[in-house]
């Protein structure tokens, strides 16, 4: 079993980018709720206190007894954490006589493994109201900076058998310049850990996993094209081959020429899978439906339709596949509970209760990145590998109003050559994600010695690490132009062509 760091999470915006930092340190990790119990065993060996909205001081604040974590692991305490674990100490914290936010630069570093290989001087990112006023008596300051006189403190033997740092910066952002080596110091000086989390162990001990959990029994899984289902599929499929039955929906909503595309691939790699076009049914559903929301449930009940009565004919199968990653996971098991609206279709709906079948996930506890790595080590195509993420809805979403089998068709000639653009340009990798979106607008225009009325197509181009956040793609303005000359020029229907600059938040990245 691999070594791991348990992350406390007490409701950070940037929980996930802690975990991130710690994966990439091949140390794996895992995030909880503050309020779930830790189970201690031999291979956890450190935790780490994220930061949080909340003051310690408030009435409702998170406040777990981080003396009795420390009794059995080293304790890392970003933050909120750190206030938290001097005022347990017997300190004293309250606001800030000014808002510490932003950069800052350490100094008056003490000798110490946290700060192996970091210099005074080091900037680092800070963002909290409250500070620490008074260290405990027993506390040390290892760090300060021109605002802070505690930048950084460490415990004694007095308040836990096991060491606890606190800092009130925030390491696992890149505005911190040397907070990766900071984690670093942590999980491998102090930790002991030996940083032997990477692909080809993940591959290995999955599969073997797979292996023992299946066994004999059949698995059936539904796949998408994208990189989670195909790489949680290939890794069923290298564990017990032909007992897993893929089935590929075509809903009529993917990309131009993406079923067959794809169902090719996919038969190309060896899977066992089936496809089923299933285009016109939904296509009859969507008839005149135009809110976003009342799409979504449509595509997504359709969908477990199509799937149940495909799987039902097969025999004998005992569990079913999903492509489910750690974002997913951890959404469901926030701080703040569960999101008020699951998009349905982030899953298969009750599928597993419906068909009475055990659920398999060899993804559950991966980010995107980590799964195109995993991808990449299979050997698996860049077909797949290198997709851009596209939503679960496809076009539906991307076609605001009600949908038709021609607006389809415009937006995928549209859409079509926007991406070959973004290919043929060098452009396409280096772009989270992609996509042209057909408004309910039309406008007039004139070509040749004719005016025209035609519909407005938006593009939008962001780039992002996992999709949380995103920044729209400062695409070069003569790759604009060719695309939307093309697409003006090709595809009878549209006259209009504009480019989305809205980041996310406040906008999201599709646009329903």
């Amino acid at each position: 079993m691999n070594e791991k760091i348990i992350i406390l999470d007490f409701g950070s915006q940037y929980t996930q980018l802690i975990a991130r930092t710690l994966r990439e340190l091949n140390v794996y990790c895992e995030i909880q709720p503050y309020n779930k119990p830790i189970e201690y065993s031999h291979n956890l060996k450190g935790v780490l206190l994220s930061g949080s909205p909340f003051s310690v001081n408030e009435e409702n604040a998170p406040n777990p007894d981080i003396s009795a974590i420390a009794a059995n692991v080293p304790v890392l305490a970003v933050c909120y954490g750190a206030q938290l674990t001097a005022k347990q100490g017997g300190g004293d914290v309250g606001k800030s006589t000014h808002r510490e936010y932003g950069r800052a630069v350490l100094t008056e570093l003490v000798t110490d493994p946290l700060f192996q290989n970091i210099s005074n001087g080091s900037q680092v990112w800070m963002s909290h109201s409250d500070t620490i006023k008074q260290l405990p008596a027993n506390f040390k300051v290892i760090a300060k900076t021109d605002s802070i006189p505690v930048a950084a403190f460490k415990t004694d033997s007095t308040f836990a058998k096991q060491i606890v740092y606190g800092i009130q910066f925030h390491p696992e952002v890149t505005h911190s310049t040397d907070g990766k080596q900071l984690l670093k110091n942590f999980i491998v000086s102090i930790c002991g850990c030996k940083q032997d989390w990477t692909p080809a162990a993940f591959i290995d001990s999955t599969v073997s996993g797979l292996k023992q959990q299946i066994g004999t029994e059949k698995v059936v899984m539904a796949l998408s094209g994208g990189v989670d289902s195909t790489v949680a599929a290939m890794l069923i499929h290298k564990a017990i081959g032909k007992q897993l039955y893929c089935i590929f929906v075509d809903n009529g909503l993917l990309r131009k020429d993406e079923y067959k595309q794809v169902l090719d691939a996919y038969n190309q790699s060896g899977l066992n899978v089936k496809g089923v076009d299933a285009s016109s049914t939904f296509y009859k559903e969507l008839s005149n439906i135009s809110d976003p929301e009342q799409k979504r449930k449509i595509i997504g009940g359709l969908f477990i339709e199509v799937f149940h009565k495909e799987a039902i004919q097969l025999k004998d199968v005992s569990f079913l596949g999903q492509g489910t990653i750690y974002p997913d996971v951890i959404e469901s098991i926030s701080v703040h509970g569960p999101s008020a609206t699951i998009k349905s279709h982030h899953n298969v709906g009750g599928l597993p209760e419906i068909m009475h079948l055990s659920l398999i996930e060899p993804l559950r506890f991966l980010f995107k990145d980590e799964v195109r790595r995993i991808g990449r080590e299979m050997g698996i195509s860049e077909t797949f590998i290198g997709r851009h993420p596209f939503p679960g809805p496809g076009l539906a979403i991307r076609i605001l109003g009600a949908i038709t089998p021609e607006k389809v068709q415009l937006l995928q000639n549209a859409d079509a050559i926007f991406i070959k653009h973004l290919r043929d340009s060098n452009m396409y990798d280096k772009v989270w994600q992609a996509g042209a979106i057909l408004l309910p607008i039309q406008s007039v225009g004139v070509m040749g010695d004719e005016r025209t009325y035609e519909f407005t197509c938006a593009l939008r181009a962001v780039t992002s690490v996992d999709g949380m956040t995103a920044d729209w793609a400062h695409l070069p303005y003569d790759l604009l132009s060719k695309i939307s000359n093309d697409i003006i020029n090709q595809v009878r229907g549209i006259n209009r062509v504009v480019y989305d600059i809205s980041s996310k938040p406040p906008a999201t990245i599709e646009w329903e």
